[in-house]
């Protein structure tokens, strides 16, 4: 048993040293950045959480990661249980928030209560002729120049010091689910991928990955939902031009299934995009998979590991 059951990431934290160039950098990515009156720089997407990243002054850093709970209810059980207190939340949508620190020092903010934000229109995606069926007639595909529509924060993964131990710690104040969890040999676990446990109702394939490294803790990304294929790639276009490091992508994942594309924020913060994931609900149960599937691709680039592991035994 759980304290609680979150229903979704919320938000994530930053510190850089030049919020200006952050809002720079997060236009051209697909968000909509805005100042608080006390300097910090909020950033929403099109859907209705009234902000998905946030940054503040200071040394180029994560801050924290926060998840949503259903219910201001929900945060006094977490309270109680944990020896903390209820705050108000002083961000664009208001509400209220308890802050947990994890076992390798994250800070995790538990949210709830927030007024939701008004939904942004976005370019519906275009009909599709396929070999079997032909949708669109008459009409020419004209994709628009531009970021890409980043909807929502879809989840984090976190570099843990010891897997087993953040694993406990988040299912059992948060109830997450496994959905895949991650062997590097049989026997031998070194993370999970983590969906919320929302009964019967669908929710993403994970919300948050733990993977074990040496160099722990590490934030390692962050993983931005944007409206649809043709908008992903429109925002790869737009942030090659603009000179942004691409990290990995365009491809498709194995584990989840996503069609993802990574890119680095000015400091090196590791953000993507991705369309097209995996739903499950609680009934859908957990796997095991190997960190080949982790680490492969349906089809697209190849992660930098494996490429580079691949010209060393050239």
């Amino acid at each position: 048993m759980s304290h609680i059951k979150v229903e979704d990431i919320a938000h994530v934290r930053f510190t850089a040293p030049d919020l200006h160039e952050m809002s720079i950098f997060l236009k051209t990515f697909g968000l909509t950045p805005d100042f608080a009156d006390d300097g910090t720089l909020y950033s929403r997407g099109t859907g209705a959480a009234p902000f998905v990243h946030a940054t503040s002054l200071g040394s180029p850093a994560f801050a924290a990661v926060g998840f949503r709970a259903g219910r201001v209810d929900d945060l006094e059980v977490l309270a109680r249980a944990e020896g903390k207190a209820v705050e108000r939340l002083v961000t664009p949508g208001g509400g209220f928030v308890v802050r947990l620190s994890d076992p390798d020092g994250y800070v995790v903010e538990v949210v709830s209560g927030q007024t939701p934000a008004i939904t942004m229109p976005v370019e519906a995606d275009t009909l599709r002729n396929t070999a079997a069926a032909k949708a669109r007639l008459n009409t020419p595909v004209r994709i628009s120049a531009g970021p890409s529509n980043v909807a929502r924060l879809g989840h984090v993964v976190l570099g843990v010091s010891d897997f087993r131990t953040s694993e406990e710690w988040y299912k059992s104040r948060f109830g997450f689910i496994t959905s895949d969890e991650i062997e590097a040999a049989p026997g031998n676990s070194i993370g999970a991928f983590l969906r919320c446990d929302r009964g019967a109702t669908l929710t993403d394939h994970h919300t948050l990955f733990l993977l074990q490294t040496p160099q722990a803790p590490t934030f390692m990304h962050a993983a931005f939902e944007v409206a649809h294929l043709d908008d992903l790639m429109r925002g790869h276009a737009c942030l090659q031009a603009a000179g942004r490091k691409a990290r990995w992508g365009v491809g498709r994942h194995v584990l989840g299934s996503q069609i993802f594309d990574y890119w680095e924020d000015p400091w090196g913060h590791e953000l993507e995009h991705w369309t097209d994931g995996d739903l499950f609900n609680a009934a859908d149960g957990s796997r095991t998979a190997s960190l080949q599937d982790l680490l492969a691709v349906q089809w697209g680039a190849e992660h930098p590991m494996v490429a580079a592991n691949k010209k060393v035994n050239r």
